[in-house]
């Protein structure tokens, strides 16, 4: 006999919260013209803001508070190699001791050691990731320190809000006869869930939604 899953829920206290979310490459450059690539994926937008979570003393939020300017480069299936190659590595110098516990290490060049290519942006100093199908270049609009009422934890993670000034993305992914649509059923993000990488897969129910015009959005 088949074995029947279980519906009753059960209270559990994860210490991560990361039911699945977009991977991101956040780049930045420093007030020194260096360039930064971090990966992250605690992010969401609305509208043309996309709002980021990152460690406050990590070389990404001290860039974002230097320059102003970020590009959130978003990798498919494809780029999961080079994600991973920049995993446990930091821009920072020295690495924190919480880091270096775990295994973090310097990384001046995270482009050279991801393999991936710095292209130049429009709007902002900061480079893109050249292979990777979506390119958001934005500005820093405002930064929100979180849990504050935590003694231990206040100001150790920033939210940032991230207005978005120039989109790229790949020709392959552009919903054929758009000139601004990309199609979901080109388009593969990589997905972090718990820790692991994951990618889309079929769709499962067209969507009521779609019946609704993109440009009614904007």
């Amino acid at each position: 006999m088949l074995a029947v899953e279980s519906t009753e829920h059960v209270t559990i206290d994860p210490s991560i919260l990361y039911f699945g979310t977009p991977v991101v490459l956040v780049s930045t450059t420093g007030a020194d013209g260096r360039p930064n690539l971090a990966p992250l994926s605690s992010i969401f937008w609305l509208g043309h803001t996309a709002v980021i979570g990152v460690g406050a003393r990590s070389q990404t939020a001290i860039n974002l508070r230097a320059t102003g300017g970020a590009v959130l480069n978003l990798p498919s299936v494809d780029q999961v190699s080079a994600v991973d190659r920049i995993a446990l590595t930091t821009g920072r110098d020295p690495v924190s001791a919480r880091k270096a516990s775990v295994g973090y290490r310097y990384e001046p060049d995270k482009f050279g050691r991801a393999g991936l290519t710095p292209v130049a942006s429009d709007t902002v100093s900061a480079p893109r990731a050249g292979e990777c199908p979506v390119q958001l270049e934005g500005h820093v609009v405002d930064v929100h320190p979180l849990r504050e009422d935590d003694p231990l934890a206040a100001g150790s993670i920033l939210a940032v809000e991230i207005a978005v000034s120039r989109v790229h993305v790949h020709e392959s992914i552009r919903l054929a006869g758009s000139a601004h649509r990309i199609d979901p059923d080109r388009w593969r993000p990589l997905i972090m869930s718990f820790q692991q990488f994951y990618g889309l897969g079929d769709r499962v129910l067209p969507s009521r939604l779609s019946t609704i015009d993109e440009e009614w959005y904007r």
